[in-house]
């Protein structure tokens, strides 16, 4: 009867996102929809919307998942995020909006050549690629797990039908249909949230003052850490690496600048920025409050959890614990959490190949069109090869892992924007970039390993400054004599 109502549940929700693709396509269904929306985008659509694309069904389960562990201290690294787009809404969003791009990473171009612009893209793709196909892998195999399991149903045919679902819907307009299907699937993931909260709190006997209480008074509460260097969990590691992760994983991110590339005009991309980013600060911290109120709930219920942290929520929602309404906002949370994740990350990339590898401007619109359906099937086709290699692996214990992913992926990306924003009126070798980007991750690792058996200290999240500034240090040894004029 569960598995029925979540199909049920599934295909209502993927049938209203489609209506809204053949409204919005019928009309606009050109490369300039496709990428930037024509640039009408509101920014308060936008802003709401990305609440959505940025979290994801990793985030649904693992965050309250990791409370058993870590207690309520990723709201430190939620603090950094703050700063982070403050950096993206005054010192980036000027620099795009200035140059009028359509791929942001064709100013590493222009500022420092050909083979940075290229190798940019490139981590780009790789970083993007791999983070959000295993976003949508958490998500299809909670699904997998706990409904097609039982109608002996193979992944891979799951996997197959989520991605096509998701290509549906925004083959013809991009970026143009997601900026509304977002909104949408924002308001589903946001309702569900606060109605497992609801319903958690009502089979406890909880009002509010109790859940306030419940959640205070917990020993999971704990927020701040100030005494252990060797954590990953030190507030000075976790603030910081978040305002960096912010930049990175928003800043430099053609998904995501995408989505505020599309607004009207700059003023209006930075209303989105920051008014989106103060909500990321109650969103997570209820995100954690339901972490604790659901092992409260499992120890007054004598209730075994299991010992992956991302497994509680999913379980105690599966067999019965919170009861069928819980069942059915944690299908629309998880789903509508997803889709609003890839449908950006599969346009993004799309864009990112169209416009940086292929260079589809050179082509007539109806034949670069072509292209672009080609290159965003293609890349649905390659999201499922990676989940399957995932689903092979069999780890769901993911944001954490997520995060170290970043660090090596994205480190590269950071440093070649701040060498060129911070070195304006100087030049580098542009021939040798792409070894000194690849270079940089593998010594990182090398250096983590080291550091770990001479010291017992191992890089946490702050992987990522390190990285991008090690990668800094090799443009500037590389950098010309002459001067930018």
């Amino acid at each position: 009867m569960n598995g029925i109502l979540i199909l049920i549940i599934i295909i209502c929700y993927f049938s209203i996102l489609l209506l809204i693709s053949h409204i919005i396509g019928k009309k606009h269904s050109e490369n300039d929809a496709f990428f930037l929306g024509n640039r009408k985008s509101p920014w308060y659509i936008v802003a709401f919307g990305m609440i959505g694309s940025s979290l994801s069904g990793v985030t649904f389960v693992s965050v309250p998942g990791m409370v058993g562990n870590f207690d309520m201290t990723y709201m430190q690294m939620v603090f950094g995020f703050l700063l982070g787009y403050a950096v993206i809404a005054f010192i980036l969003l000027p620099l795009y909006y200035r140059m009028n791009l359509v791929s942001i990473y064709s100013w590493l171009e222009t500022r420092i050549g050909v083979r940075a612009y290229k190798t940019g893209a490139s981590f780009f793709l790789i970083s993007r690629t791999a983070g959000s196909a295993a976003r949508l892998y958490v998500a299809v195999l909670i699904l997998q797990t706990y409904v097609f399991d039982a109608w002996n149903i193979p992944f891979g045919f799951t996997a197959a039908g989520f991605l096509l679902m998701i290509w549906l819907y925004t083959f013809r307009s991009g970026i143009r249909v997601i900026v509304w299907t977002d909104l949408l699937q924002t308001f589903f993931l946001l309702t569900a949230l606060f109605l497992i909260i609801w319903q958690v709190a009502q089979k406890m006997d909880l009002d509010f003052s109790g859940i306030v209480t419940s959640v205070k008074e917990n020993p999971h509460f704990r927020m701040f850490v100030f005494d252990d260097w060797h954590s990953r969990q030190n507030f000075f590691k976790q603030f910081i690496s978040g305002m960096f992760v912010t930049i990175a994983m928003t800043g430099i991110d053609q998904e995501m600048m995408q989505k505020n590339l599309s607004c009207k005009n700059l003023k209006a991309a930075q209303k989105n920025i920051c008014s989106y980013s103060l909500s990321f600060i109650p969103v997570n911290f209820l995100f954690l409050c339901l972490g604790i109120l659901l092992i409260h709930f499992a120890d007054t219920n004598r209730i075994t959890l299991p010992p992956m942290g991302d497994d509680i929520l999913p379980m105690l929602v599966s067999e019965g614990f919170l009861g069928i309404p819980s069942l059915v906002f944690f299908t629309i949370g998880i789903i509508a959490v997803t889709f609003a994740s890839v449908d950006s990350a599969l346009t993004g990339l799309t864009t990112s190949i169209c416009v940086d590898m292929i260079g589809i401007k050179k082509y007539e619109e109806k034949k670069a069109k072509s292209i672009r359906i080609g290159v965003h099937l293609a890349l649905s086709l390659f999201f499922i090869a990676i989940m399957l290699i995932f689903r092979a692996i069999n780890n769901t214990s993911i944001i954490d892992t997520f995060y170290m992913i970043i660090s090596y992926t994205y480190g590269p990306l950071l440093g070649l924007f701040a060498f060129g924003i911070l070195f304006k009126k100087r030049r580098t070798n542009d021939k040798f970039v792409p070894y000194i980007c690849v270079a940089a991750p593998l010594i990182c690792f090398a250096v983590d390993r080291i550091l770990n058996v001479i010291t017992g200290y191992r890089f946490g999240y702050e992987l990522l400054i390190v990285n991008s500034l090690l990668v800094v240090f090799g443009l500037f040894l590389i950098r010309k004599k002459d001067k930018i004029i």
